[in-house]
């Protein structure tokens, strides 16, 4: 078993284990780090950040808002919604806030299918010239 995984089972990674993990680039995870998007859990003595299960999971998820064109800010809406929701899965106005991101992000990935499918009409029409 890599090193990664050993680790992030243990609950603890460095910020090259969450690289591995995300496919995002160091300064990638740093930057989002500076912003308070994505807090390093813990600092070793050296300074070094340490992330969490959790953290990779918010991780994830900011991964995966990033090429539907949500901003830093939405990001963290949705990030603290979903807080809110674990730590109180009663919290109407989180689960609203949760509800909402789900349609927006439904919509946004409703106008890249027509885009692909303009790309691919385009191209095919370019193959035939």
């Amino acid at each position: 078993m890599d090193q990664a995984k050993t680790e992030g089972a243990g609950g603890s990674m460095h910020i090259g284990d969450m690289v591995e993990a995300t496919g995002l680039s160091h300064r990638t995870i740093r930057h989002y780090d500076e912003v308070g998007l994505l807090p390093a859990s813990t600092r070793s003595e050296g300074g070094f950040r340490i992330y969490t299960d959790s953290d990779l999971a918010r991780m994830l998820v900011i991964r995966s808002m990033k090429p539907l064109g949500f901003s830093l800010e939405e990001m963290g809406e949705l990030l603290d919604a979903v807080d809110a929701l674990a730590a109180d899965p009663q919290d109407s106005v989180a689960r609203a806030k949760l509800d909402d991101y789900t349609q927006r992000a439904s919509a946004k990935r409703d106008k890249l299918a027509l885009n692909l499918q303009r790309a691919e009409s385009f191209i095919a029409d370019l193959r035939t010239k």
